[in-house]
Formats: C-alpha cells, sequence, structure tokens
C-alpha cells in the first residue's frame, strides 16, 4: 500500500490544500527576503525517467528545474501556475470538481490565460510532478468516460450503495473521483479485465463472473487513468489477482504494459496507478498458434511497433521477448473476438479456464 493510501480522504484534502497553499507561500517567503522568487520543479525529460526493476514501473529521477519570475520567459509561466493551484486550492477546499476542459475556460478570466488546452494540461502535470499529487486529488477530472465493472462488488459512493452485480448489463462506470469512493463489501476472487466493451458484454452474457467469480472489467481500449487507479485499489486494497486479456497484437500488449508497468509520461505518479503483478492473460502469439484462430497480416506499422516493444525494458521479462519474436515470425495478429470462430461461449467455457489453469500452475 502507498503512503498516500494510509490516509482518509478528509486528511488527503487537508494535504492537498497544505500542498497548494505552500506553492504561494515560496514565492512570499522569497519577497520578503528580497530574493526573486523561484519554483523548483522536477524534470520531465526523457533522460530524467528511468524504469526501476525493484518497483517495476516508471519513475522520475532527480533532477530539478527552476522557474524564476527573474527571467522575462518563465513569468507568465509561473502565473499560470500560482493562478491555477490557487484554483485547485478552491475546489478541494469546498470539495467540488472540475473537468480539465473546464478549467481551460476558467483561465480565460485570469489575464494569463492559456494558447491551448495543451498548454494547460502541461501545466496541470508540473503541479502534479511539484507537489506529487494526481490531478484528481488536486480537484481536476478528465473528459473521458469511465470503463465498466461488473461483478459482486458493493460500492460506496456518497449516500449511495452500489451493487456492481446489480447495476444493469453495462455494471458499474467508473467514476473520474474513485479514490473517493468506498469498497464496502467484496465476494470475488480475482479480477479479469478485457481491451474491448465486445468482450466484456459476451463475458456478462455468459455469466462469466459466476464461472470465474470474478470482477468483470471492460477497458474500453487503452485505460483511462481512473480505470488504472481502481484496478490498483482492488489488487492492492482487496487483493485480488488481476488478468488482462487483450487483442493479440502490438498495441493490445501496450495497453496491458500501461496498466501493469505503467507508462514514461505519467512516470510521477505511476505508484498510484501501476499494478505489477498483473498478469497478462492473452491473446498471444502462442495462442494464434495453438488456437488456430482467425488473423490478420501484421502491418508495416505493426512490425516496427513489435521491434520497439522488445527494446522497452518492461518487455525485457522473457514471456514477452518469445511472444513479440514469435509474433514477428508468424506475421499475423488476432482480436480477442476471434475465438468466436468456435462458437459464441468458446471464449468463456474453453479459452480462460485453460489460461487461468495454465496461471495456477504457475503462481
Amino acid at each position: 500500500m502507498n503512503d498516500d493510501e494510509k490516509f482518509t480522504l478528509d486528511e488527503r484534502r487537508e494535504i492537498a490544500v497544505n500542498k497548494l497553499k505552500s506553492l504561494g507561500e515560496v514565492i512570499i517567503e522569497d519577497v520578503s527576503k528580497d530574493k526573486v522568487p523561484s519554483l523548483s520543479v522536477p524534470s520531465r525529460g526523457t533522460s530524467n525517467i528511468y524504469y526501476d526493476k525493484e518497483k517495476r514501473y516508471y519513475v522520475l529521477g532527480e533532477r530539478t528545474g527552476s522557474r524564476s519570475l527573474g527571467n522575462v520567459k518563465q513569468v507568465k509561466k509561473i502565473g499560470q501556475m500560482v493562478y491555477m493551484a490557487n484554483f485547485c486550492k478552491d475546489l478541494v477546499s469546498r470539495q467540488k470538481t472540475a473537468t480539465i476542459r473546464e478549467m481551460y475556460y476558467v483561465s480565460e478570466g485570469w489575464g494569463v490565460d492559456f494558447n491551448t488546452q495543451q498548454e494547460s494540461n502541461i501545466v496541470g502535470e508540473d503541479l502534479e510532478v511539484m507537489l506529487g499529487m494526481t490531478r484528481e486529488e488536486l480537484g481536476l477530472m478528465p473528459e473521458e468516460d469511465g470503463a465498466s465493472v461488473y461483478g459482486d462488488l458493493l460500492i460506496g459512493e456518497d449516500d449511495l450503495e452500489i451493487n456492481a452485480l446489480k447495476a444493469g448489463k453495462s455494471g458499474y462506470t467508473i467514476s473520474p473521483t474513485i479514490d473517493e469512493v468506498e469498497f464496502l463489501e467484496c465476494n470475488v476472487d480475482r479480477v479479469i479485465a478485457v481491451e474491448t466493451m465486445g468482450m466484456f458484454h459476451r463475458m456478462v452474457q455468459e455469466n462469466a463472473y459466476k464461472k470465474f467469480n470474478c470482477l468483470i472489467v471492460g477497458l474500453k481500449g487503452q485505460a483511462a487513468r481512473a480505470t488504472r487507479r481502481f484496478i490498483k485499489r482492488v489488487n492492492t486494497e482487496l487483493n485480488l489477482p488481476v488478468y488482462i486479456c487483450n487483442d493479440g497484437d502490438p498495441w493490445g500488449f501496450h495497453i496491458a504494459q500501461v496498466i501493469i508497468s505503467g507508462s514514461a509520461k505519467l512516470a510521477h505518479v505511476n505508484h498510484s496507478l501501476a499494478t505489477p503483478d498483473a498478469k497478462f492473460m492473452g491473446v498471444t502469439a502462442t495462442d494464434i498458434i495453438n488456437y488456430d484462430l482467425p488473423t490478420d497480416p501484421l502491418k508495416d506499422v505493426d512490425v516496427m511497433r513489435l521491434k520497439e516493444l522488445a527494446k522497452d525494458p518492461r518487455y525485457k521479462p522473457e514471456f514477452w521477448q518469445n511472444e513479440i519474436k514469435k509474433m514477428l515470425k508468424i506475421g499475423k495478429k488476432a482480436e480477442q473476438q476471434s475465438f468466436s470462430k468456435y462458437g459464441l461461449e468458446y471464449v468463456v467455457d474453453t479459452y480462460f479456464p485453460e489460461k487461468l489453469e495454465e496461471f495456477e500452475k504457475t503462481e
């Protein structure tokens, strides 16, 4: 469990407010000492990001940069950061949230407005890095839709109790404010996350939650931050093993690996998002051969991406190296839905049981 998970929600809010206040206090202190105010910002350049073999995810190094009001080119950037910090302090103090898009429009009235939302997002990431907190803890939410969860998990959200097994066939939608949600009761043994909503609905229809006593998570492609945080929490707080089943192509591999080992871009918050103990459950190049799956030929961009993955430290384990080499050798890729060749029920009745049995032999 991370240090930040030891605190209650109210305590985390108080910590966030105090850290946001400290940003202004640093500037005031410099002024009181007749010093040119400056802020130290950890570098997010590629040279300061490395894969930590012990933690099994990307982290930031110790290199920092300085932003000074004595540098004309940095004055506006510091102004934007201070205004954003004050905006976030007000949000957290009032227990409110705003989307990053809403904040971008609010900034129009600051006098140091952003040229693009991308510029606004970068300053938001700088705040995350400086304060050691996620943007969600600072009251800022993404625009993206949440993923779906189906299974016997009782969730406390505000004054509501929601059972993800009884929230309709689409399950419970993961909230962007997932850290404010409580896990009240859990009666499952594992989590199975699938890349596509097509596979999610297939698993719901075939009662996979009963067969495997699991939570089914539909990732909706590349998992949103809230989805990764949910998976991290159920793994660490509820001690549920996590299995990820994605398409058998380099993009499916990458979606799974971001959940497992985080991304370089979010090295500063991977401690809250990565789930290093999660297992990749398929579709692999070996599965394509063993199950004689319908395939598509690898495109040039697929081949190039596979070769990039082979050099990525997250893919150094023998399992990944073998599967990447095998996929390049056969020159084929396959989707999760390709198991439908053997009938709609095959993936739940045959494929998943066989894969889980493989894992149980090695665990």
